[in-house]
């Protein structure tokens, strides 16, 4: 596939590229995408395929989105910090950060659409908790792609676009983020649609580390610590394949960041498993259904992360010497009036438990003050964007019913 390979990572075998999410030969571990180019170039442009070369894809999209890197002297000064550098993808002018969709899922949507687009294009599907789901809905919106969506019926009122072009299908689920996945994958099953993929989709997880890849030329070097708020865990996997990268360019440093990631109380299913040292989630680890209605950031909630796999969560914090956090409500709203004392946008809730992790991390004594840390405030700017852009509510075609027939629901998708 010329600049770029798929390498299966539980036999190493290269696998063909036809929008491959998994390996043919039935292994169950993630791809992984081996880039002809091993020094990182940044081309001359604004948006995210600025790191082209790191990005499995042929074509581009037009777009001025890309992760953002900078020094807050405040929030330092606060934490008593000397090298501190704020990784945002959002909505701050001022901090030229401009991604409309006010997170950085959106850094995951657009090589998945242009990945798509080189691979003979379609209606992607996907659910989402909200984030990713106004990431796909901006970009579809914004470039000609098409898309169906599925998200629990409380997070219908987030789902803004700049512009509601008629590309976006939007179907919500009376109930939470494993009930809204249910039901895309019943969307799929009857045909016609193409699954974005989630962690299997080596688009989406090169695009989220933009976010490391941007901090290493912004900072010059590889952090000591990178911290993420997590619900299924592939951001901090992209950290760590961006890192490997940024490693085998030889520029950046010849060592792994420690991966500080953080879940938000009282649904922490990788945090007990790993603080636990086990590979494996258990039912007990995934708590009562009810707990996640009760987390100040509902995107962090993934019954189904991709942590057991060969390349997944445990791999990534095994590799770098990781350390899971588990955030209380009141931790994360903290550290949101914290971040928004020094800094003129309010952060996205998983946003905010991350910086609440890095709190703890100080207090107790976990980072060094003289040590290089890169914190990555994952969106913000809801609060912004609306002031500068008319931005358009998305419609809800239909809600779906979590017992609908397969002949009603064919009925409503019209497939």
């Amino acid at each position: 596939m010329g600049d770029y390979e798929l390498v299966c990572l539980e036999d190493g075998s290269t696998v063909e590229e036809r929008y491959t999410l998994s390996c043919g030969s039935g292994h169950k571990g993630l791809l992984r995408t081996n880039y002809r180019r091993k020094q990182l170039r940044v081309r001359p442009c604004e948006g995210i395929f600025k790191f082209y070369d790191w990005l499995p894809v042929r074509s581009t999209l037009e777009t001025e989105a890309a992760p953002v890197a900078f020094r807050s002297e405040r929030l330092s000064r606060e934490l008593g910090l000397k090298d501190l550098w704020i990784g945002f993808t959002g909505y701050y002018p001022e901090r030229g950060a401009k991604v409309k969709s006010c997170t950085f899922k959106e850094m995951e949507a657009l090589p998945t659409f242009a990945r798509l687009r080189d691979n003979g294009g379609g209606t992607m599907i996907l659910a989402s908790a909200g984030n990713t789901a106004r990431a796909f809905a901006q970009t579809a919106s914004q470039t000609g792609n098409r898309c169906l969506i599925v998200v629990p019926r409380k997070a219908r009122d987030r789902l803004m676009v700049e512009e509601d072009t008629g590309n976006v299908r939007l179907f919500t689920v009376d109930g939470d983020y494993t009930d809204a996945i249910r039901m895309a994958d019943r969307i799929t099953a009857l045909g016609g649609f193409v699954p974005e993929g989630g962690a299997r989709n080596v688009a989406r997880r090169d695009g989220m580390g933009t976010v490391m890849l941007q901090g290493a030329v912004t900072m010059g070097r590889i952090p000591d610590h990178y911290f993420q708020g997590v619900g299924s865990g592939t951001g901090g996997i992209s950290a760590w394949e961006a890192s490997m990268r940024l490693i085998g360019d030889g520029r950046y440093g010849d060592r792994l960041p420690r991966l500080n990631l953080s879940q938000n109380s009282p649904f922490t299913p990788m945090a007990k498993a790993w603080n636990e040292g086990r590979r494996t989630i258990s039912a007990e680890d995934l708590g009562e259904k009810g707990d996640i209605s009760q987390v100040y950031a509902d995107v962090l909630t993934n019954r189904s992360p991709p942590y057991s796999m060969a390349g997944g969560v445990f791999d990534a914090m095994s590799e770098c010497g990781g350390r899971f956090y588990e955030v209380s409500n009141d931790e994360a709203r903290s550290a949101e009036k914290l971040w928004m004392s020094c800094e003129d946008v309010r952060p996205d809730p998983a946003a905010s438990v991350a910086l609440a992790s890095l709190i703890e991390a100080v207090e107790s004594g976990a980072v060094g003050s003289e040590e290089c840390i890169f914190l990555n405030m994952t969106g913000g700017g809801l609060d912004r964007v609306s002031e500068d852009v008319e931005m358009a509510a998305l419609g809800v075609e239909a809600e779906l019913p979590p017992d609908i027939s397969e002949e009603d629901l064919r009925g409503v998708i019209d497939v």
